[in-house]
């Protein structure tokens, strides 16, 4: 059996946003030699996340309103984890949302996807520099 690992490091000049990171990931999966086997993409940071969907602008758009509903970042008051002096406690919970990592099977070398499945990082405290770890195993 493989095995592979890769950090891919992400800088959004924004509080928040959403990357399209499949193409790098597929990168990873063909560095890695597997053919037959399994891809763990995560976010390393409590304030980033890793999900699937469709790569369409409105869909990103209905999760920013959808998000900040659930949780919006201000009042930073509102939160007690910005007692401590941080401002982006809406930050965790939106991670929590949306999930730390997905994993996907790898069939034929090839990422295995349902129709319009793309590979998103989720920043939702950006403004410096974070990473996603890339695990691969198979044959």
């Amino acid at each position: 059996m493989k095995s592979y690992r890769k950090e891919l490091w992400f800088n959004v000049p924004v509080r928040r946003g959403f990357i399209n990171i499949t193409d790098q990931v597929e990168q990873c999966l063909k560095e890695s030699g597997v053919s037959e086997g399994l891809i763990l993409v995560n976010a390393m940071h409590i304030t980033a996340s890793i999900f699937i969907n469709d790569d369409e602008p409105g869909l990103h758009q209905d999760y920013e309103k959808w998000l900040e509903n659930l949780a919006p970042h201000e009042p930073i008051s509102g939160y007690q984890h910005n007692r401590t002096g941080e401002d982006n406690g809406d930050a965790h919970l939106k991670r929590q949302i949306m999930g730390r990592e997905v994993v996907v099977a790898i069939t034929d070398g090839k990422l295995d996807f349902g129709p319009w499945e793309q590979i998103f990082y989720g920043e939702f405290d950006g403004r410096r520099k974070k990473r996603v770890l890339v695990k691969i195993i198979g044959e």
